[in-house]
């Protein structure tokens, strides 16, 4: 038991970190187990450390070598997960992750030291997941999971999870200026000091500006700050953790594919980045203060963990440019004002059941939301009319209980059950008949089982079932802000339901390799669309497919990274009567690779260089228009120069091709055209970029 009291109480320290991030509550005995690790610190994910072949641990080492365009990339370490970009980098990013186009986040859960990045009821999208507060340089790790077989995680977590953990420690302070091309100019600075009463605090600021490769300067402007008091041990401690961001730009959205190959527009040249409308773009802000209290005594381990924040949003966007409001433009405002309040706490103990070892565990999850919303017609950033505002409070109150199980030496069991309950009441300031209050509940149980290790081999089936909550809009409305028409009210929670055989092998030396078959089905792929302020139905839907992960340190300087994912996802047409036209489920991503090699402390040098890959998917349903396939390179090229001091160069797209971070199709009107088009609509990725980065360390 002693391996695993090691394992359990690491957790806490760790970010002090997101409440209940345990790396494996099966491994109650995995002293018994012939644990064989991958030598270096780039994962914790050896044999009998987790309960699903598809959760894991990505380490700091890791991040820290790759180049990254934007802060959400750090989430393209969790193998499969897709990060881009549809408009400016001041808005959430677009993920894909298992056949899913999360949009902004729906479906996949996120984290940074136990605060929830997800927003519920956003003007903008469902989950809408903002990760551009994020300083990548703190990152501890990223625990992430996927499918929803853990008890732990609740709303938006069906396809996945990550939870990030900040360091509260630092080897030494340091300093930190890039520039690049178009503008690019980013400064951190940070460090940590030890303090009285055995606690240290850690600052951290960053300032950054960029103008990007588009026609219309992006302007982005982002103010960034961090401020964490962390004392105790392992054992017991505490972290406090204050944070502060800021941000204004100028977008340039998708444009239609025929523009682009017309070359023109009223007279004019038009290229990959020119935009449109020149007067898209937004700001927002976030701050918040959280808190992590954990306590480990003879028994088990106690964590508690709370957050406050304040969020605002400003979004003027427009992507059907003359087809609606042809003197104006479509041009729309959408913004989001929001204080939200969470409580997490667990209580895990450790104990017989019957002749069985067996650890348990209880906790409890609430957050409440107070949101005024607003969707506005604008042009040129002025607002014209209003299409609806709304004020909404909202409580998800969840709680669960789980029991990892040694039955014998080469076979774990975890089970659990996940209860949840939402309230929400929406005051439509505009339109009386869609006030109301609604409610739901669901009850989601969870199984896994963990068979060997053989031969350095360990087998995994898992089965669950998660969930995500709608908009509280869509809850209430009866009739169509902009019409008057009536609409069906939605519900509250959509059930997923999901499964997993899996295997993970260190039987090669040196090869960490680990492989999932997975399917999970959603009762309904219904979303309320905030552009439009009205419920998008689509119906239920199943996908299926396999991810097959590979990490190999064939020498301690020599590290390779190859992860593959294929999906399957379609509507299940004859269990509804939904609107699609086809059984193929849009924005679905197919194929997914990603290869990196690293070769680290070659002397003083150390290089990176990643190859993803995202495969061509259906954009309409019934498969007549798809994506175009995209392959990226990016290369970083460091050089130490002292202890804490370096010099990196990243060349971010190395050999320049041409490819869009995302694609859409739908209808558009331009100038001059007499009646809407259906076309692709494009975001161009960014072409070959250069940045070199200078590290002091003090």
């Amino acid at each position: 038991m002693a391996a695993t009291a090691s394992m359990l109480t690491a957790a806490p320290l760790q970010a002090q970190e997101s409440l209940g991030i345990v790396q494996s509550a099966t491994a109650v005995a995995v002293a018994q187990l012939e644990t064989v690790t991958v030598k270096g610190r780039h994962y914790d994910n050896a044999l009998g450390s987790s309960d699903a072949a598809s959760q894991g641990v990505v380490r700091a080492e890791l991040l820290n070598s790759r180049p990254l365009l934007r802060p959400g990339e750090v989430l393209e370490a969790v193998p499969g997960l897709v990060v881009t970009q549809h408009s400016g980098d001041g808005k959430a990013n677009q993920y894909f992750l298992r056949g899913f186009n999360l949009d902004h986040g729906t479906d996949f859960a996120t984290s940074i030291n136990g605060m929830p990045v997800n927003m519920p009821t956003h003007a903008h999208g469902q989950g809408y997941s903002d990760l551009n507060f994020l300083i990548p340089e703190l990152v501890d790790r990223i625990d992430y999971r996927k499918g929803p077989y853990f008890a732990k995680n609740g709303d938006f977590a069906a396809a996945g999870s990550a939870d990030i953990a900040y360091r509260t420690t630092l080897d030494s302070p340091f300093a930190q200026a890039t520039l690049g091309a178009n503008g690019y100019l980013r400064l951190v600075s940070a460090g940590s000091t030890p303090m009285a009463a055995a606690t240290t605090l850690l600052g951290a600021i960053e300032v950054m500006r960029n103008d990007g490769p588009w026609a219309l300067k992006e302007n982005l402007q982002r103010t960034n700050g961090v401020v964490t008091l962390a004392g105790g041990t392992r054992v017991s401690g505490w972290s406090t953790t204050l944070m502060g961001y800021d941000a204004k730009w100028q977008s340039t959205d998708q444009v239609p594919q025929r523009l682009i190959a017309a070359g023109s527009y009223q007279g004019k040249p038009f290229g990959r980045f020119d935009a449109v409308d020149p007067s898209d773009g937004g700001e927002t802000s976030r701050s918040s203060l959280s808190a992590n209290w954990h306590d480990s005594d003879a028994y088990g381990t106690t964590q508690v963990s709370g957050y406050a924040m304040r969020y605002r949003l400003k979004l003027f966007s427009n992507f059907t440019y003359l087809m609606d409001r042809p003197d104006t433009g479509d041009q729309f405002a959408q913004q989001d004002v929001r204080k939200v309040f969470g409580l997490s706490a667990s209580r895990s103990i450790d104990h017989n059941w019957g002749p069985f070892i067996a650890r348990s565990e209880v906790g409890l999850q609430i957050r409440r939301d107070r949101i005024q919303l607003g969707l506005f017609e604008s042009q040129d950033r002025t607002i014209t009319n209003t299409t609806r505002r709304d004020e909404v409070g909202e409580t998800l109150l969840g709680t669960y209980a789980q029991t990892a199980v040694e039955f014998a030496p080469k076979l774990r069991g975890l089970f659990g059950l996940r209860a949840d309950r939402l309230l929400a009441h929406v005051d439509s300031l505009l339109q009386p008949l869609n006030t109301g209050s609604a409610g739901k509940s669901l009850l989601s149980p969870k199984l896994s089982l963990v068979f060997g290790p053989w031969s350095k081999t360990e087998f995994f089936v898992n089965a669950g079932s998660g969930f995500h909550s709608n908009d509280a809009r869509g809850m209430t409305t009866a009739a169509n802000p902009k019409t008057g028409d009536p609409l069906d009210r939605v519900p509250g929670l959509v059930r997923a339901q999901g499964s997993e055989l899996g295997l993970r092998t260190e039987a090669i030396p040196g090869l960490q390799s680990s492989l999932a078959l997975w399917k999970l089905d959603f009762d309904s792929e219904l979303t309320y669309s905030g552009d439009a302020g009205t419920t998008s139905p689509n119906g239920p839907s199943r996908r299926y497919g396999f991810e097959w992960n590979n990490h190999w340190i064939p020498r301690p300087w020599l590290l390779f990274d190859l992860d593959l994912a294929w999906t399957h996802a379609r509507f299940k047409r004859n269990e509804s009567d939904d609107i699609t036209t086809g059984p193929y489920v849009p924005n679905s991503v197919d194929r997914v690779f990603t290869g990196t090699v690293t070769l680290k402390d070659r002397g003083p040098w150390t290089l990176s260089l990643t190859e993803r890959y995202i495969g061509s998917g259906a954009l309409t349903s019934d498969n007549s228009v798809r994506s175009s396939s995209s392959l990226l390179s990016n290369l970083r090229i460091s050089r130490k120069l002292s202890a804490g001091s370096s010099l990196s160069l990243d060349i971010l797209n190395l050999f320049d091709r041409h490819y869009n971070d995302i694609e859409y199709d739908y209808a558009t009107q331009l100038k001059g055209e007499a009646a809407p088009v259906n076309d692709k609509v494009v975001h161009a990725g960014e072409p070959r970029t250069l940045r070199l980065t200078l590290r002091l360390g003090f």
